[in-house]
């Protein structure tokens, strides 16, 4: 069995030069001395065996809680896709609902189908509007009340001037003979 070291004395002359070294090295040192401080490292059987059962434990759990949250991540995933389903399956449902009603077959048969009834006239517009012209679809309603302008004399002037330039559906020709308007690029009948 190895011997231990005796403990150093605590008066300065019984020193050994080396230990004077270390010291003088230490304290004029700004950093650590990292030979000392593994030395100075004792590892017993114990130790040695509580540090091999914390790696071997390491080892063992760390793919398994890999695979642990991988398997969350999966879960999470396919319950989002159940909900996605149920979803869509309340809407069918809905609309299955809606077929059942005669009214709303008699409107479908009408929009789609053209289908008209005995004695009605039916009139089918063409759109003929420039695809920028088309108004955009107007901005969900907020939840926020907000407080308008009180002033309405600046709105209606806006108004106006607004609906006085705004472009019309059809442009009216720009003589009386019947030749388009210079700007317009339909073709004459």
């Amino acid at each position: 069995m190895a011997r231990r070291p005796a403990p150093p004395s605590a008066s300065p002359e019984r020193r050994s030069p080396q230990a004077a070294a270390r010291a003088g090295r230490r304290s004029s040192a700004a950093g650590i001395d990292a030979r000392g401080w593994v030395g100075g490292i004792r590892l017993s059987g114990f130790m040695v065996i509580m540090l091999s059962l914390v790696i071997l434990g390491a080892w063992v759990l760390v793919p398994t809680l890999g695979t642990y949250l991988d398997q969350r991540q999966k879960i999470a995933a396919l319950e989002q896709s159940v909900q996605v389903s149920k979803d869509r399956i309340a809407e069918l449902e809905l609309e299955r609902e809606r077929w059942n009603d005669p009214a709303y077959i008699t409107t479908q048969a009408r929009e789609r189908l053209y289908y008209f009834r005995p004695g009605e006239v039916v009139y089918l517009v063409d759109d003929d509007l420039d695809p920028a012209a088309v108004p955009r679809d107007p901005e969900p309603v907020s939840d926020t009340i907000e407080e308008k302008p009180s002033d309405w004399a600046p709105q209606l002037l806006r108004s106006l001037t607004a609906a006085g330039l705004a472009r019309t559906a059809t442009e009216a020709p720009a003589g009386s003979s019947g030749e388009p308007a210079q700007g317009d690029q339909t073709p004459a009948p």
